[in-house]
């Protein structure tokens, strides 16, 4: 689906990604994961054409992404950002259909692929015609994945989808989202800080460090066999956090 080679950016200064290599494999969900500032984002942004990158060449289902086609590239895939990006002056509907009004697509076919998603999301009917500011973080990340997944792309590129929800709303939608997953069969590339999320969604994990990738693997494979200490102390760093809350609460 996706293959990086030799992919670099730069930030002033700053090496946010420098010399990936990476490939994606088609309808398999991969995670990327790593301490704040590590470039997953990043590497999320230029996969999807929103930035350039200064060396390397990103190639989508065989096809180099380039600014000439990066426009229609893009429409093949859905994009969901943490807390949704939505737009405030429109409502549910709206922002749902958005790239598809934009398009030209009819009333009528805008409204059948809506029945679908809303089925799809278990998003309430009648929430299509409220504005963000009137929607639960949950049901605005319901939405943002309906944007998403409105010209049913071929893949799924998500940024912390579900980092700024709280506890129950995210564990509640972890499983939604992995049903929908499997549902659909898309090919998914996400972007998380929890080592938990990421054993859950992920059919390959890559796991970096520095702008550059430490190990790719499954959950299983970082466990066992890592391949440098950095590995251990991350999942660790993890185990540690979760200890702590458990102690607190005792």
């Amino acid at each position: 689906m996706f293959v990086l080679s030799s992919i670099s950016k730069r930030y002033g200064t700053t090496d946010a990604v420098r010399a990936i290599d990476l490939v994606v494999e088609p309808g398999k969900t991969t995670v990327l994961i790593g301490p704040s500032g590590c470039g997953k984002s990043t590497l999320l942004r230029l996969m999807i054409g929103l930035i350039r990158p200064d060396a390397g060449r990103v190639t989508f289902e065989g096809e180099t992404l380039s600014p000439e086609n990066a426009m229609l590239l893009r429409r093949k895939m859905g994009y969901v950002i943490q807390d949704g990006g939505l737009f405030p002056h429109l409502t549910g509907r709206g922002n749902a259909a958005l790239v598809a009004h934009h398009l030209g697509w009819d009333a009528e076919r805008i409204t059948a692929r809506l029945d679908e998603l809303v089925e799809l999301t278990h998003f309430p009917a009648d929430g299509l015609d409220r504005y963000p500011a009137q929607l639960s973080g949950g049901q605005r990340q319901r939405v943002s994945l309906m944007r998403a997944l409105m010209l049913d792309p071929d893949v799924l590129l998500m940024d912390e989808p579900l980092g700024a929800l709280d506890p129950m709303i995210r564990s509640n939608l972890q499983a939604e989202l992995r049903t929908i997953y499997r549902t659909l069969g898309k090919t998914v590339v996400m972007v998380t800080h929890d080592l938990g999320e990421a054993g859950y969604f992920g059919d390959t994990i890559v796991l970096m460090r520095n702008g550059r990738i430490v190990q790719i693997g499954t959950f299983g494979d970082l466990l066992k066999s890592p391949v440098e200490a950095f590995v251990t102390e991350f999942i660790n760093a993890q185990r540690g956090l979760l200890r702590i809350s458990e102690e607190a609460a005792q």
